[in-house]
């Protein structure tokens, strides 16, 4: 993990974070047809917007291994995507991006951090401090919910 940098996601680093989005939700056993219908939800567009926070994990040849985007609004951060290139993942490398994660929605204020998760991130995401809190339905694929998952930073 030495050897791995974090930087902001610029707007041309936008196709290969949706690239690598799409190979880690891949990675996961779903089928080509699942998969066709999650691509605009696994499509990211870093932007400059106020709240926002895109952020990458790099190799020193340059190459995206991971990455998160996160939005904070009214004290709250909400989990847009947290992605792992498939051949990284179970490295210590999705702990590092969450590490920075937290970090930048407690500098931006927020008090807590939720995210919609894939069922088979829910396991990740409960070893970050998340609680399970209920389900929403899934922008992608309708009748199917996903779990829903809430931390609250301590001041």
């Amino acid at each position: 993990m030495g050897d791995i940098t974090l930087r902001r996601a610029r707007p041309e680093d936008g196709p290969a974070l949706s690239a690598l989005a799409w190979r880690s939700k891949a990675s996961n056993g779903y089928d080509d047809a699942f998969m066709a219908r999650c691509r605009a939800e696994l499509t990211v567009v870093p932007d400059d917007t106020p709240g926002r926070s895109t952020w990458i994990a790099e190799d020193r040849a340059g190459r995206a291994l991971g990455f998160f985007d996160l939005i904070v609004e009214n004290g709250s951060a909400e989990v847009e995507g947290l992605f792992v290139e498939p051949g990284n993942q179970r490295s210590g490398l999705g702990r590092r991006l969450w590490i920075k994660l937290e970090a930048e929605a407690i500098a931006r204020r927020a008090v807590d951090v939720s995210a919609d998760a894939d069922p088979k991130a829910v396991p990740f995401y409960c070893a970050m401090g998340l609680t399970p809190i209920g389900t929403r339905p899934s922008g992608s694929i309708p009748g199917r919910r996903l779990p829903r998952l809430r931390k609250t930073f301590r001041p």
